[in-house]
């Protein structure tokens, strides 16, 4: 199991998410996450941070859309940001919802197609290769090509992903995906999903770096891990999909109400509303229950748990009890990360 740690901007400013990713790597973690949301910190400069404070953790972004972002800077950053690394940059396209690159006006409901040519332009690119494409997203010309040499010119792209179609989609061209599982019963049906993307791709499943996106909250104490997840339900409850939320017996409707809170801004009242049923959609609570919860999800094909969310009451403490007592129950004596 490789172990990811998705930082948001919820849990600070740049400065913070940057230290926050060195105490990561200090603790074991393969890898820092940052979601490259649409009206959140800007998730290339706080990449580039890390890259200068850290040597051995992998680094990339979650979400970065083809639609508010243009391949020519994804390919510029990802190769920039891998350069500056030593080669330790990793890149999540895709989305997690149409609902958030709307909100700008722009018709996202081409998701699919654009991923699928975004990937390959972007690829093409670090091979060297002039990008003359004309697809049905993106018509580019013959003047399309990297002016600069990148540090390596194979860079892995996870593709960002929901629903069957999407999944699949990420299993048949990723080098990894990166499905929500919220909750973490969720798990199996994504990694179906992405196993039948890349089987009728002609792919090896196991080829593929499944990083499943859990939220994290982590204590010694199950209450206060449970409470500070409040927050973070409401907000993103309202997006997940519909055969997640079953999975633990919720739906849309369940929903419903907080999420009009949310859209008017009464953040407070909508945090009220969350049950304890609902923050079974993160896997919460002591080290104990955290790793019984890895363990399931293993099981299932997951192959690297991505952990985000509040991470815990205390986010620098909860980093410290997964390098001291969760990422070791997975990893051998003296096995390196």
């Amino acid at each position: 199991m490789r172990f990811g740690l998705r930082l948001i901007g919820y849990l600070g400013n740049t400065r913070e998410l940057v230290r926050l990713a060195v105490l990561a790597e200090q603790a074991g973690f393969d890898f820092v996450w940052f979601p490259h949301d649409t009206f959140m910190g800007n998730t290339w400069v706080i990449t580039s941070a890390v890259a200068s404070q850290t040597s051995r953790i992998r680094i990339g972004s979650v979400g970065t859309n083809p639609y508010t972002t243009n391949p020519a800077e994804i390919a510029t950053y990802l190769a920039s940001l891998d350069e500056l690394s030593a080669g330790r940059a990793v890149l999540g396209l895709g989305l997690h919802t149409q609902k958030m690159v709307e909100w700008t006006g722009i018709d996202a409901s081409d998701y699919l197609q654009r991923t699928r040519e975004a990937v390959e332009i972007i690829r093409a690119l670090l091979r060297g290769e002039v990008a003359q494409y004309h697809g049905e997203a993106f018509h580019w010309t013959g003047q399309c090509y990297l002016r600069f040499r990148p540090y390596r010119d194979q860079v892995p792209i996870y593709v960002c992903a929901f629903g069957t179609e999407y999944l699949a989609l990420s299993g048949a061209i990723g080098d990894g995906s990166l499905p929500m599982i919220t909750p973490p019963e969720s798990a199996e049906y994504m990694v179906s999903a992405i196993t039948a993307g890349a089987r009728d791709a002609g792919r090896d499943p196991a080829e593929i770096d499944i990083a499943g996106c859990g939220w994290l909250s982590l204590a010694e104490n199950r209450g206060q891990a449970t409470d500070v997840l409040r927050q973070m339900v409401s907000y993103f409850g309202p997006y997940l999909e519909e055969p997640a939320l079953a999975t633990i017996g919720l739906g849309g409707e369940d929903f419903r109400t907080i999420g009009q809170l949310v859209e008017a801004r009464r953040y407070k009242e909508a945090a009220a509303l969350v049950t304890d049923e609902m923050t079974d959609l993160a896997i919460r609570g002591t080290p104990e229950d955290v790793i019984r919860r890895i363990e399931s999800i293993a099981d299932m094909g997951i192959t690297q748990v991505n952990l985000g969310g509040p991470i815990g009451p205390d986010p620098a403490e909860a980093i410290r009890l997964m390098g001291e007592k969760v990422i070791p129950y997975f990893r051998p004596a003296g096995q390196q990360p």
